[in-house]
C-alpha cells in the first residue's frame, strides 16, 4: 500500500502583518505623545500624588472600599448593610465639567474675575455650617490699621476675672513651656470697645485686641498644667517700621516663632490666635441661653505637611462637636492665591494651628467663655498625646 506524506501549508497574510506593524507603531507614537504632553504640562495641571489625593477626597472611605471590591470582594466584607455604592455618575460629571451640584459656587467660580481670592474649602464643617459661614479676612490699609482710636477700657475692667483661687492641676509640665501663643494680626480688635467705630475694617487697636485673648488662653492652659509662653509683638508697628504691607504679617511673626523654637526644645504646640471679620450672627451661638463666641480653624495647604496640622484641628473640632455642636464652625482652607499667605507658619511644627475666636461684634466675656471650653478640650488631647508618646513632660502634683 502506497503511503502518503502529510504536508502543512502555512499561508501568510501580508495584509494582517502590515496592520499589526502599523498598530504597534501607532501604539508607540501614542505612548510617546501622551508622555510628552504630561511632561510639558504646567505644574498645576500635572498628575501628582497630591492631585490624586484631592480627587480621592470626592469619595468616602466606604466608596473607596466599594471600588476596591470590584477587584477583591473581601474589601467589602466589613461594610455595614446601610453602606451605599458611590454615585459614579455624579463624580464623573464633576470631573468632566468642574461643576458640583452640591456647591453652587462651582457655577460662577470661573466666570467672575477675582472670585478665587474669596473662595476656599471647608475641610470639616460644624453643625449647621455651610459656605456662607466661611471666615472673612479683612486686609485694612496700613493708615487705617495704625490710626489711633479711643477704646472703652472701663468695660474691659468689669469683665476681668480673678483666677487666684483656681484649683491646682492634677498634672503639670513643671517648668517646661510646651505651648507658644502668638498673634500675626495682633491689632485685630472688637467694635463693642471702639468708640464711634462701626466698620469691621476699622476694628483695630494697639491695646484692646486679640492679645487679650492670647493672655486669657495662656492663663487657662497654665491652670490645666500646660506650661505656655505668649508673644504679644505689635505686628502692625513692625510692618510700618519695615515698610511692609498687611499681607506680610506672617513674615513678621515667623522669625519670632523660629527663635522661640530654637530656644526651647520642649516647645511643641504653636497657636496663632485671631478673630474673624464676620458679623455677630455668624460668630455667636447660645449655650444654655448664654452667648458664646464661635471658633474656626484655618489650615494652610501650601505647607506640604499640612495633614498633620489638619489632624490636630480635626481632633479639637470633633471633641467640641460632641459637647457643644456648632461651637466650632469647622476647618477652613483659604484659596492658594498670591494675596493669601497659604502657609501661616504652620510648616514650623506638626502641631500648629490658626484659630479664629469670635468676630468683630463679640465681647471678651463671650470669647473668654469659649476659650475656657477650648482649653478643656485642648488639654484633654494634650495629656492623651503625652501618655501615648510616653514623654516625661507630665509631672504629678
Amino acid at each position: 500500500m502506497k503511503g502518503y506524506r502529510s504536508s502543512h501549508v502555512v499561508v501568510i497574510n501580508g495584509t494582517s502583518i502590515k496592520k499589526s506593524v502599523v498598530a504597534v507603531i501607532l501604539g508607540f507614537i501614542l505612548v510617546f505623545a501622551v508622555s510628552g504632553i504630561m511632561t510639558s504640562l504646567k505644574p498645576e495641571y500635572r498628575v501628582t500624588s497630591s492631585s490624586i489625593n484631592e480627587f480621592s477626597k470626592r469619595f468616602s472611605g466606604e466608596s473607596l472600599l466599594y471600588i476596591l471590591g470590584y477587584t477583591n470582594a473581601y474589601f467589602t466584607q466589613g461594610l455595614s448593610n446601610e453602606a451605599k455604592a458611590p454615585n459614579y455618575a455624579s463624580a464623573l460629571f464633576e470631573l468632566t465639567t468642574s461643576l458640583n451640584l452640591d456647591d453652587p459656587r462651582s457655577l460662577i467660580r470661573n466666570e467672575i474675575p477675582g472670585f478665587a481670592y474669596y473662595d476656599g474649602e471647608i475641610l470639616l464643617a460644624g453643625s449647621g455650617v455651610n459656605y456662607t459661614d466661611m471666615p472673612v479676612e479683612s486686609s485694612p490699609p496700613m493708615e487705617v490699621l495704625l490710626e489711633e482710636r479711643q477704646a472703652s477700657i472701663i468695660d474691659l475692667e468689669e469683665e476681668e476675672e480673678n483666677n487666684e483661687n483656681a484649683t491646682p492641676p492634677a498634672q503639670t509640665t513643671g517648668v517646661k513651656r510646651t505651648v507658644l501663643i502668638y498673634h500675626s494680626h495682633s491689632r485685630e480688635s472688637f467694635l463693642p470697645y471702639l468708640k464711634g467705630v462701626t466698620s469691621p475694617n476699622a476694628a483695630s487697636h494697639p491695646e484692646v485686641n486679640v492679645t487679650r485673648l492670647g493672655k486669657k488662653l495662656q492663663e487657662e492652659l497654665v491652670q490645666r498644667g500646660i506650661g505656655t509662653d505668649i508673644d504679644t509683638t505689635d505686628t502692625a508697628l513692625a510692618l510700618k517700621n519695615r515698610g511692609w504691607v498687611y499681607g506680610q504679617s506672617y513674615d513678621v511673626t515667623r522669625p519670632i516663632v523660629e527663635e522661640a523654637l530654637a530656644g526651647n526644645q520642649h516647645l511643641n504646640y504653636l497657636i496663632d490666635v485671631h478673630r474673624d471679620s464676620g458679623r455677630r450672627k455668624s460668630t455667636t451661638m447660645d449655650i444654655n441661653g448664654v452667648p458664646h463666641a464661635r471658633l474656626y480653624f484655618v489650615i494652610g495647604k501650601k505647607n506640604q505637611n499640612y495633614e498633620k496640622n489638619q489632624y490636630l484641628a480635626e481632633q479639637i473640632h470633633k471633641k467640641l462637636e460632641q459637647i457643644y455642636p456648632g461651637l466650632s464652625k469647622g476647618i477652613f482652607v483659604p484659596p492658594a492665591v498670591e494675596t493669601r499667605n497659604g502657609i501661616y507658619n504652620q510648616d514650623l511644627s506638626p502641631n500648629s494651628m490658626l484659630v479664629e475666636v469670635g468676630g468683630v461684634d463679640n465681647t471678651f466675656e463671650e470669647m473668654n467663655r469659649t476659650l475656657e471650653i477650648f482649653a478643656d478640650v485642648f488639654s484633654e488631647i494634650y495629656w492623651q498625646a503625652e501618655k501615648v508618646d510616653g514623654t516625661p513632660d507630665g509631672e504629678a502634683q
